[in-house]
C-alpha cells in the first residue's frame, strides 16, 4: 500500500474514533517489518501534524480533534513498548510542552524516542510553573531542557525560562533544545528565544542533539538575539498562531 493511502487511512480512522481501524493500519506495518521508530516518525508524526493544522484553523469539529487525539495519544504509548532500547548514556532530559493534547502527544513521542536512544527522560509535559521548572532542573542536575510543541502563548515563558536559567546560571552545562510547534511555523524564533539546538520533528531533534552534543550559544549570541526579538518577535508569533 503506497504511503499517502496508509496515511489517509489512518487520519480518517482517528477523526472519526475507530479504534479497531486505527489498530489495523499498525498492524499492517508492524507485520510488514516496519520498525516503531518509523512508525512514530513517519505515519504518527505527520498525522499529528495535519490535526494540528486543522484544528488550528477551524478546519475539523471539536469532537474529530478529541477523538484523534485521545486515540492517538493511546497508541503512542503503545508503540512505546516497540521501540529497542539503547545503552544509557548517563545524559539526563527534561521534556516540556505545550498546553493542549495534541502537543504534549508530540512530546512524549521526543521523550520516547530519547528514552530508547539512551537518555534518562524526564517528562514534565504542560502548563509547569516556571519556579518549579528551574528547581526541578537544579536537583536533577539536567544535561538537557527540551521545549518541544510549543503554542505561540507559551513563547514569553519558554523565552523567560532560558533568560532565566542563564541570568542565575543554574545548570551551567545545560543544553536547551526546542522543535515542533510555533517553532516550525515560525522561522528564526528558536534563535532569537536563546535555544541551542532546534529541528522540526522528534526524529530530527534527536539526530541534532547525538550530532551537536556540545553546542552552547554564546553569551553575544543571546545578547543579540534578546535585541532582535524586542522587534520582531510579536510580529512571527502573530503571522504563525
Amino acid at each position: 500500500m503506497r504511503k499517502e493511502a496508509i496515511l489517509e487511512r489512518f487520519f480518517t480512522s482517528l477523526i472519526s474514533g475507530d479504534r479497531p481501524g486505527s489498530r489495523e493500519v499498525i498492524d499492517t506495518l508492524i507485520d510488514a517489518d516496519c520498525p516503531a521508530s518509523s512508525i512514530l516518525s513517519e505515519l504518527f508524526w505527520p498525522t499529528l501534524e495535519h490535526i494540528q493544522n486543522l484544528h488550528r484553523n477551524d478546519q475539523m469539529e471539536a469532537i474529530a480533534f478529541h477523538f484523534a487525539t485521545r486515540l492517538m495519544r493511546s497508541l503512542v504509548d503503545q508503540m512505546q513498548l516497540r521501540l529497542p532500547q539503547a545503552n544509557r548514556r548517563d545524559q539526563l532530559a527534561v521534556i516540556l510542552t505545550g498546553l493542549e493534547e495534541s502537543e504534549e502527544i508530540g512530546g512524549q513521542m521526543v521523550a520516547d524516542l530519547l528514552e530508547a536512544d539512551g537518555y534518562d527522560v524526564f517528562y514534565m509535559g504542560g502548563g509547569v510553573a516556571e519556579d518549579e521548572v528551574v528547581q526541578k532542573l537544579g536537583d536533577l542536575n539536567a544535561h538537557k531542557l527540551v521545549i518541544f510543541g510549543a503554542v505561540a502563548s507559551t513563547v514569553p515563558f519558554t523565552r523567560l525560562l532560558i533568560d532565566r536559567l542563564h541570568s542565575i546560571g543554574a545548570c551551567t552545562e545545560l543544553q536547551v533544545c526546542v522543535g515542533g510547534g510555533i517553532f516550525n511555523r515560525a522561522e528564526g524564533l528558536a534563535e532569537e528565544i536563546g535555544a541551542d539546538l532546534w529541528a522540526k520533528n522528534p526524529q530530527d531533534l534527536v539526530a541534532v542533539m547525538n550530532e551537536q552534543p556540545q553546542r552552547r550559544m554564546s553569551e553575544d549570541q543571546r545578547t543579540v538575539g534578546r535585541k532582535h526579538r524586542a522587534t520582531k518577535t510579536k510580529t512571527k508569533l502573530k503571522a504563525a498562531a
